[in-house]
């Protein structure tokens, strides 16, 4: 008898076991990266030579400042041998990639545009509990520049809501969709609390060579490692392929927001 209550309440335990994320909801969006790294040495798992140095902590000012419009940035201005990647809706359609970002502790930013993403926010909640930051890329993929001062602020402020009330997540940097944006752009997002309208320099682009190798990188570059609507076999292949590429070069990743 006693048996039979124990099968049944391990049986009842299995039938309510959900996906972390769908059970805590915000709470577990919200977690950070682990505290131990992954058993073993996940950077082989990946095709990397050796883990990721860590990035040096930047010198961030202090102080109020001033309100200003914000500036337009592809590069971080550093001497830093750090880059930048950044990633566009679509990163969290990739599981290999959620499991990259979590395993290697690898820092992304992922700008969003929420008609792009799915309606509950549970695969984005998930890359954003495996350690990626989540930016503004505004409501719709629609350029901003030439809009009246009241829509390009509908966009950025609109999706700034959206995100802290689907993930709890404050935004301060914005991805303006394609890359067009004007000087009401900047009033519009310096009004919706933006600090940094981000640009990118391509993972791959002039100087690429005969064999499609991507150009090498500089101090401070953003880069843009993956595009909305680009089609690609796997996210992470092509970022552990740009992450060696790094490596290489002598370079390592950085957060973003970190330095700025």
């Amino acid at each position: 008898m006693v048996a039979g209550v124990l099968a049944a309440a391990l049986l009842s335990g299995c039938a309510q076991s959900v996906d972390p994320i769908e059970r805590l909801g915000r709470k577990a969006a919200q977690r950070v990266h682990p505290t131990h790294a992954p058993h073993g040495r996940p950077y082989r798992r990946w095709g990397l030579p050796a883990p990721l140095a860590p990035a040096p902590r930047p010198d961030r000012p202090t102080g109020r400042a001033e309100k200003r419009l914000p500036p337009v940035l592809d590069r971080v201005p550093t001497h830093d041998k750090v880059v930048f990647l950044t990633y566009d809706e679509g990163a969290e359609d990739d599981p290999r990639f959620v499991a990259m970002v979590r395993e290697l502790r690898l820092p992304v930013s992922v700008f969003l545009t929420d008609s792009a993403v799915d309606p509950g926010y549970a695969r984005v909640a998930r890359l954003r509990a495996a350690g990626a930051v989540i930016q503004n890329r505004a409501l719709h993929d629609a350029a901003l520049r030439g809009r009246p001062y009241d829509e390009q602020r509908a966009e950025i402020c609109g999706q700034r809501d959206r995100l802290k009330a689907r993930l709890g997540a404050p935004t301060r940097l914005l991805r303006p969709p394609r890359g067009g944006y004007d000087r009401t752009t900047l009033k519009a997002a310096a009004d919706c609390g933006i600090k940094a309208l981000i640009l990118w320099r391509p993972a791959r682009g002039p100087g690429a060579g005969r064999r499609g190798r991507g150009a090498p990188p500089h101090s401070g570059d953003i880069v843009l490692a993956h595009e909305a609507g680009r089609p690609l076999a796997s996210l992470a292949v092509e970022t552990a392929r740009l992450l060696r590429r790094i490596q290489a070069r002598g370079f390592t990743v950085g957060r973003l927001e970190d330095y700025l």
